[in-house]
């Protein structure tokens, strides 16, 4: 007999104020905006027919809230979990890319060119993202064997974990990774280490055609990211 599939619906937060400003926001606690909350509340109701049992969350207030709209009609209660917390930018935090390129100069051009393992003054490289996020996602999948769990988290850590889990080169991860607001991901687990993407960054629950691929990107896609005023 053939045991089902542990599936994890990987969501993005809803919009922020900070989002529309395209600034570093990583470890702020912004709230989620009205857009923000319109997004999410779309999303709860296409989840809200899904046998869905736990909803894990980063705790930061963008992330637990947008996890508690998902879990009203299902009469859960969000489980915080750390380690699905946002990648942190030090200093850079709350700045726009180019107040960041033009105040931390040196700085800003090693992050671009290796987000992976370079971190800011204060901040975190995408290897310790990794490092606590990933065993979070295997705790959920032992945890929740054969059922749907709904994990909450943010643009940074989803690219990272998502390349991570089905086998992509993680240093890219900016350039040929797009997480927008509210967006589901869906990967079928048939182990903790074998993953299946089934469904990747899909807002058709608020909007009806993807987001371009413009704007905050990496200056490897968009050279002129960031300078959008």
């Amino acid at each position: 007999m053939t045991t089902s599939a542990t599936r994890l619906f990987l969501v993005r937060h809803g919009a922020t104020q900070l989002t529309a400003e395209d600034r570093f926001s990583g470890s702020v606690g912004v709230d989620l905006s009205d857009e923000g909350r319109r997004q999410v509340g779309f999303l709860a109701a296409r989840l809200a027919r899904e046998p869905v049992a736990a909803v894990y969350a980063s705790p930061l207030s963008r992330t637990f809230e947008t996890a508690a709209i998902i879990c009203r009609p299902h009469r859960l209660t969000p489980i915080e979990r750390d380690g699905l917390r946002e990648i942190s930018h030090g200093r850079w935090e709350g700045l726009t890319r180019t107040e960041v390129e033009t105040r931390y100069p040196d700085e800003y051009a090693a992050w671009d060119a290796d987000p992976f393992t370079f971190a800011p003054e204060a901040g975190e490289s995408g290897v310790a993202v990794l490092a606590r996020a990933l065993p979070v996602v295997r705790e959920i999948v032992v945890h929740h064997a054969g059922q749907n769990v709904v994990v909450v988290s943010h643009k940074a850590t989803l690219r990272l974990l998502l390349s991570s889990l089905l086998g992509f080169d993680a240093r890219g991860y900016r350039d040929r990774l797009d997480q927008s607001p509210a967006c589901l991901n869906v990967i079928d687990f048939r182990s903790p280490v074998r993953a299946r993407l089934m469904l990747f960054n899909d807002v058709s629950h608020y909007q009806n055609h993807p987001r371009r691929s413009e704007g905050n990107l990496s200056k490897w896609w968009d050279p002129d990211a960031g300078r959008h005023g």
